[in-house]
């Protein structure tokens, strides 16, 4: 028997295709033998809801691993264990039937104040790209499809199904789509799930340009575009701009739209035909996946979560070496959140965990009685309303505690209430009540561990009053038991940030284009985001984009770069481990030109690794900067384009921590523009054939002009400046001035001259 095609379906059946059959489920046509199959949220583990559907989380899930969260385990900088998370993800979404599991987002955090940053992976795009391509290929490898999302320029909660991310094509390109076309080109998800809001005033479910031209046509994506939950706006414009498929059900409702629009002949059939086609390739590659039959390996994944959540830790200060905790130390754990873990968002990626580990048992594992314990605060507010203890109380506790221990270890941490999926937060500072009792406990015993539990960054106004601080994000459920492994140094932490920790969040480059404002949000900080800000503006940061300590010490050699024929630079660089711990270091490679004619960041990450170092060895590390990522995106003629002469690039620990410098010259690409009678003097001259044609016959025309104006001539101090003012003087406007005896025909002549020279030499 054929596989089933669109040209088997009556018009009906292709419609029917197009939207889904309730919530989480695509339709059936038992007449062909068609299937339905599954869709459920991740990206950091399946939800499937066993009862009633909703989007939101509301309904209870079948029991999954809950995985550290993006913005955890994007810390790793490392694509093979995200890749191994995403497998395990993949076999539990087989053993449930399920088709696609929608995720990874891979959307950029502009800002800090983003409610959904815990579900995205970095403000750079390159980390994001590379990371997500690494889900998508775990996830994949299953048999299981996974959705890219959201498609695009999702930056935010408020607002978010109608407002207008206003965007220009520079930073368009270069840093909200370049991590998407990444992943589409290197791992070919099955689907890319288009975002709710606007680009430049045009939904992105009913864009051409986005989900046909871009995504299609110069990506080469093969796959099937499916809306996010709602966000279609009109479905028969959207089917027209290569939306593919409408989620969840109408109901019927839309379903009729297309076929009405068909009929009336606004609509070709053949638009039609090809979305349908499209989710029938999806029932097949489903189709395609041998059955998978349980039980899941709890434990086994649950050990995978706990070495993933190990590896997202960041170690952000460690003064003294107060890390890690030594054997017979008295260890005072403060905090709610040591018994009460916050280890995921909240919204439509929540997860029913298979269990959880909570901090306090697993440091009382290791350490016993050696650890006290005082809640300081409760998670939601400042005092646990059942206990009847008022803030007061709880601090003083806390106070006792840790004035009777050799080190106290103090968790603090936003509650979930303040950032989720639908709404954004409204500043960086955590909670008045925890910094009151972390100042408490400071002034009780200097000797103090901050561990940080939150999705997105927070202001840290005591990194320079504690001597230790672990950044651990949202790290999944076996993040307690990773935070002490990390603490007592049977994990060496190896994390690194994949976002800039600001000073203030007026600083943020966001900062006051940010939500925008009726229904129109626009970009002014252009391709200046996160550290590209902060280093081209020469501003403090409190943590840079990069950086992350261990409990070792790396060198870094003198690297040296390398040009392949095909114009990739290739980095090598000897990075030895001078500590007496095995360690992990993430080697960073930065890369700009050394002069630019666009505006352009004093450094752009070009490549990394995370490199496993032995205790006293060295290894020689090779990173390969393609380059094709040294390009910009030049607005003049709508393309990449790599700029020609030197580039500094730089081996780092961090944006911030530059270890060793080299200068190379990179072979760029021409870039002529036809010339016009508004072209200036200077584009005329630095045109390659039409400049000295053109300056030939029009042979003393500077020095005329000049000697035959001499009030413009008074008015220059010197020749110099006079060549500087007529560089951007169009050429067309010469006729006219004293001394200037060229017509504008002759001058039109000379320029047609020029580019059909230059059209018969190209």
């Amino acid at each position: 028997m054929t596989e089933p095609s669109a040209s088997d379906l009556t018009l009906d059946e292709k419609a029917s295709l197009t939207s889904g059959a309730d919530f989480w489920t695509t339709k059936a046509i038992d007449r062909i033998g068609l299937p339905s199959i599954m869709m459920t949220d991740g990206p950091h583990g399946l939800r499937k809801q066993a009862g009633g559907t909703d989007h939101l989380g509301l309904s209870s899930s079948v029991p999954a691993t809950c995985f550290p969260p993006a913005v955890g385990i994007g810390s790793t900088f490392d694509p093979q264990i995200i890749e191994r998370v995403g497998a395990a993800i993949g076999i539990e979404a087989a053993i449930e039937d399920v088709a696609v599991v929608l995720g990874p987002g891979i959307n950029i955090k502009r800002s800090p104040l983003c409610g959904r940053n815990f579900e995205y992976f970095s403000e750079d795009p390159m980390v994001s790209g590379i990371l997500g391509a690494a889900s998508v290929r775990g996830v994949q490898s299953q048999g299981v499809g996974t959705s890219l999302k959201h498609f695009a320029a999702n930056n935010q909660e408020f607002d978010r199904m109608r407002a207008s991310s206003d965007i220009d094509p520079r930073p368009l390109h270069e840093i909200y789509l370049r991590g998407f076309e990444r992943v589409v080109t290197e791992a070919q998800p099955w689907t890319v799930m288009c975002s709710y809001n606007r680009i430049n005033g045009v939904y992105a479910s009913e864009d051409p340009w986005l989900l046909t031209r871009v995504l299609r046509d110069d990506w080469g994506f093969d796959g099937l575009v499916v809306s996010d939950w709602g966000a279609v706006n009109d479905r028969v414009a959207g089917v027209a701009a290569g939306l593919d498929l409408e989620m969840p059900s109408s109901g019927g409702r839309t379903d009729a739209q297309l076929v009405a629009a068909v009929r009336a002949g606004e609509l070709s059939e053949s638009v039609l035909d090809t979305a349908a086609d499209r989710a029938i390739d999806l029932v097949r590659k489903a189709a395609q996946r041998p059955p998978v039959e349980g039980p899941l390996d709890v434990e086994a994944h649950h050990e995978l979560a706990r070495e993933a959540a190990g590896r997202s830790i960041v170690l952000l200060k460690n003064d003294g070496d107060l890390l890690p905790l030594g054997p017979g130390m008295r260890i005072a754990v403060i905090g709610a959140f040591a018994t009460e873990p916050r280890f995921q968002g909240a919204g439509s990626s929540l997860i029913n965990p298979t269990r959880v580990d909570r901090a306090l048992d697993e440091l009382r594992a290791v350490a016993g009685d050696a650890v006290s314990y005082a809640a300081g605060f409760g998670v939601e507010g400042g005092a646990i309303a059942a206990s009847g203890r008022t803030a007061e109380d709880l601090r003083d506790e806390a106070v006792a505690t840790a004035s009777t221990a050799d080190v106290a270890v103090v968790f603090l941490g936003l509650p979930a209430a303040e950032e989720s999926e639908g709404f954004d937060r409204e500043h960086i500072d955590l909670p008045a009540a925890q910094l009151a009792v972390l100042d408490a406990v400071i002034e009780a015993n200097p000797a103090t561990v901050v561990v940080l539990s939150n999705g997105g960054v927070v202001a840290l106004p005591f990194a320079d009053r504690v001597p230790a601080i672990l950044e651990t994000w949202l790290l999944g459920q076996a993040g307690g038991g990773a935070v002490a492994d990390v603490l007592f140094g049977t994990v060496n932490p190896s994390g690194k940030l994949t976002e800039t920790v600001p000073v203030r969040l007026e600083d943020n480059p966001s900062f006051g284009n940010f939500p925008g404002e009726f229904g129109h949000v626009r970009y002014g900080e252009g391709v200046l985001v996160g550290y590209r800000w902060y280093d081209a503006k020469g501003l403090d940061v409190t943590f840079p984009f990069g950086h992350g300590l261990s409990y070792t010490t790396f060198s870094y050699g003198d690297a040296e770069v390398s040009t392949t024929a095909d114009g990739d630079l290739t980095v090598t660089v000897d990075v030895t481990n001078t500590g007496s711990r095995d360690g992990r270091e993430i080697v960073q490679v930065y890369a700009a030109p050394v002069t630019s004619a666009v505006q352009r960041a004093p450094r752009e990450l070009k490549a990394f690794s995370s490199v496993a170092i032995a205790a006293g060895q060295t290894v020689s590390v090779e990173l390969v900067v393609p380059r094709a990522d040294l390009a910009y995106w030049d607005v003049r003629v709508d393309r990449w384009i790599v700029e020609p002469g030197a580039y500094r690039v730089e081996v780092a620990a961090s944006s911030r921590d530059i270890r060793s410098s080299v200068i190379v010259e990179v072979e760029g690409d021409a870039v002529v523009l036809p010339l016009t009678m508004a072209s200036s003097i200077g584009d005329v001259v630095a045109h390659p054939v039409a400049g000295p044609i053109v300056m030939e016959a029009l042979g003393g025309l500077m020095g005329g002009l000049s000697g035959a104006d001499s009030s413009a001539a008074s008015m220059m101090p010197n020749d110099e400046a006079m060549e500087k003012m007529m560089a951007s003087f169009p050429i067309g406007r010469l006729i006219g001035f004293p001394g200037v005896d060229v017509t504008y025909e002759q001058i039109e002549q000379l320029l047609d001259g020029a580019n059909a020279q230059l059209a018969s030499q190209t």
